[in-house]
């Protein structure tokens, strides 16, 4: 019997198309939902190993084979909504991979249904970032 699954979040054809490239020229890549302050609340696309995740940023999914994070003090406001990653025109600030491409990342998002938040209390919290590897598999405990 399969269990249902509700993902936290996806990504437009625009944001995939702009990932693809980007990953051609950075490599493997991932996402981090920034909490504010000089990000705002944008997506940020930074190369693996240059963004150091932490047991403090919560993994919300896989979008076009980029893991992505949030700060877990940001997931506490966001946990009841769906995050799509977007890609639209214009720059955005911050150091985001995508900034000279004359694209930015954008996060839209919706409340998740009421069927979907079972769901997701039946899967329980998702894991922290210390609890999966650079690819957002869980990590194998002895």
């Amino acid at each position: 019997m399969s269990k249902n699954v509700v993902a936290r979040v996806g990504v437009t054809d625009a944001a995939a198309a702009l990932i693809r490239k980007l990953q051609a020229a950075h490599g493997a890549l991932l996402f981090h939902q920034s909490g504010g302050c000089c990000d705002g609340s944008s997506p940020m696309c930074y190369p693996r190993g240059d963004f150091m995740v932490s047991h403090k940023d919560v993994f919300l999914g896989v979008i076009a084979d980029c893991p992505v994070y949030i700060d877990a003090d940001q997931f506490a406001y966001w946990a009841h909504t769906h995050l799509t990653i977007d890609a639209v025109e214009g720059r955005g600030g911050g150091f985001s991979l995508e900034s000279p491409e004359g694209y930015r990342f954008l996060t839209r998002s919706r409340v998740f249904t009421d069927e979907e938040a079972a769901i997701l209390k039946d899967m329980g919290a998702p894991p922290r970032g210390d609890e999966v590897d650079a690819e957002g598999a869980p990590l194998q405990t002895a």
